[in-house]
């Protein structure tokens, strides 16, 4: 059974912090700003842009607001490709303790650990979720350009598991054993 492919993939952003909310926005939307309108006005000189993913971004302030997105976007067969979460997000669920919950509802989710401290070590991190390649760690303060290329390589990551996983059940492959060929 062939899945659908969504128009875009769709990313999450958890974090308390509204003006991060911003950072992504502008790092990850497709736009011209208009400086550039008018730098390319004034020098009539055409678009240096190159062209990009339209990822559809939504936003959470705190990982139980992300898992009732995370839950309705499974439900809508809709599902979020990747997910940037904070670490500290008070007085909530921590970031590691949101990933957890977000797995349990959509273990294929890639997830980007987003922190200016050191609140877990790579040790802890590997005894709460084993050796997984569905995260990575993100240092605050990013530069737009690790984001871009996260959001891009690990959204192409997902596209391209979750394709064989549903090429291999059409070979009828039992799921048990497709699951444990794509972790």
């Amino acid at each position: 059974m062939k899945e659908p492919q969504p128009a875009s993939p769709r990313i999450l952003i958890i974090d308390d912090t509204i003006s991060i909310h911003d950072d992504f926005r502008k790092i990850l939307s497709i736009g011209s700003s208009k400086l550039g309108n008018i730098e390319e006005e004034l020098f009539e000189s055409s678009p240096k842009s190159v062209e990009r993913i339209p990822f559809r971004i939504d936003f959470a302030t705190q990982g139980r607001e992300a898992l009732d997105h995370v839950e309705k976007a499974m439900r809508d067969n809709d599902p979020y490709t990747l997910a940037f979460v904070d670490v500290r997000m008070p007085p909530g669920w921590d970031g590691v303790e949101t990933i957890e919950r977000l797995w349990k509802v959509s273990p294929e989710t890639q997830a980007v650990i987003c922190s200016a401290y050191s609140d877990y070590s790579w040790d802890e991190i590997v005894r709460r979720f084993g050796y997984t390649d569905n995260l990575l760690i993100l240092k605050k303060p990013f530069e737009s350009a690790e984001v871009l290329q996260l959001a891009h390589a690990l959204t192409q990551k997902w596209a391209l598991a979750r394709q064989l996983r549903f090429c291999l059940e059409d070979l009828g492959i039992p799921e048990n054993r497709v699951k444990s060929m794509i972790r």
